[in-house]
């Protein structure tokens, strides 16, 4: 799927004479596996978790953040693709526009792909249309591995965010707390919100 197309949704919702959000370059390339946890200070907090796959950030809203407790199970639903670029947003997007609020880039880093199927690795495409995917992250704030699970219903979009039991998982510490700063720009929430207006 070409970027132009996997992007279309999300061109249609933005209007970009009013919001600061990249509509998507097209020579934008890039070999490294990027993930991206975006704070998203909109009608309700949440938190974006997107993971580049293709030409385009795979993305699922969790409304809870994610956990390091893997008895945890956080939902995550799944939102239209994100450009490339979007990876490094940051700032305001305007009231009344689509997801007006806050952004901050929470967590960013790399990440590999960890799904496997009877024991044996499977793509991301496949791991996605099985309803199974794994990977593990290597971030600034988050490390080790997480499971995306699609729960089939109620809704075909939600899907279940949870940690994997491996050394970096810690029932004990919730970084969402710990770690309020921005991973790009060192800010807190609050002061992209009065810096970027």
């Amino acid at each position: 799927m070409s970027a132009s197309h996997a992007l279309r949704s999300y061109r249609s919702k933005r209007n970009f004479h009013r919001t600061p959000e990249p509509a998507g370059s097209r020579k934008r390339r890039s070999n490294k596996r990027r993930f991206v946890i975006q704070k998203h200070d909109a009608s309700r907090l949440h938190y974006d978790f997107r993971l580049q796959i293709g030409r385009a950030l795979k993305s699922w809203a969790v409304p809870k953040g994610p956990s390091l407790n893997p008895k945890v199970k956080r939902l995550a639903v799944e939102v239209e693709d994100h450009p490339l670029d979007y990876a490094d947003f940051e700032g305001v997007i305007p009231k009344g526009e689509y997801g007006g609020g806050t952004v901050m880039v929470w967590d960013k880093g790399t990440y590999r792909n960890i799904s496997k199927e009877h024991g044996k690795p499977v793509s991301l495409k496949r791991a996605i249309a099985d309803g199974h995917l794994s990977v593990w992250l290597d971030g600034k704030k988050l490390r080790g591995g997480f499971a995306f699970i699609h729960t089939k219903r109620p809704k075909k979009e939600n899907w279940l965010l949870i940690k994997m039991a491996d050394k970096e998982a810690d029932a004990r510490r919730n970084p969402l707390k710990s770690d309020v700063k921005s991973a790009l720009s060192g800010r807190t929430i609050k002061q992209i919100a009065r810096e970027e207006r």
